[in-house]
């Protein structure tokens, strides 16, 4: 049985051990996604992911995919394509749009309205960013999350551009 969130955005989660097996990771339901709700998830490696018309699903999957700016690998292929110029990238320039290129390009049915309003209100209070890629005056591709302490939580990616996401 999952645990039913109350009213209070701060009241704390339960305890990681407590997500189910299978579906790997749902640990309550309920609540809402206010900023106050959403940093005290994030903090303690919680997130939002429903679809449109379910109630809100906080999961803690058993393993989630770590980047470590000092181990990636920079292919040669990706190395010229740097080295090149063709795109440029920005960092908050165009958040909703970033969204929007997501919900686009996967048909996300997780980034519900209520989502999109929830994490432009966090962009808004400095705790979600952008980062995009352009072609020219288009928006090739990019990526939004949350940014808490030293960690960046990866909600999204698009990209409408062949290497544009790799960029």
């Amino acid at each position: 049985m999952i645990h039913q969130l109350n009213d209070d955005p701060a009241a704390p989660f339960p305890p990681a051990s407590a997500a189910l097996a299978e579906p790997d990771g749902l640990l309550a339901w309920g609540g809402d996604l206010t900023p106050r709700r959403l940093i005290n998830a994030y903090t303690h490696g919680v997130f939002p992911w429903y679809s449109e018309g379910d109630p809100i699903l906080w999961w803690n999957p058993s393993q989630r995919c770590v980047l470590c700016p000092e181990e990636v690998h920079v292919s040669r292929r990706l190395a010229r394509l740097l080295r090149q110029r063709r795109f440029r990238i920005t960092a908050d320039l165009d958040f909703g749009g970033v969204i929007n290129g997501c919900v686009q390009a996967h048909e996300a049915t997780w980034i519900t309205a209520d989502m999109r309003d929830a994490y432009c209100e966090m962009h808004r209070l400095g705790h979600a960013h952008s980062i995009e890629t352009w072609l020219g005056d288009e928006l090739a591709g990019g990526l939004y999350g949350l940014s808490l302490g030293r960690l960046f939580f990866g909600e999204s990616m698009f990209s409408r551009h062949r290497d544009a996401s790799k960029v």
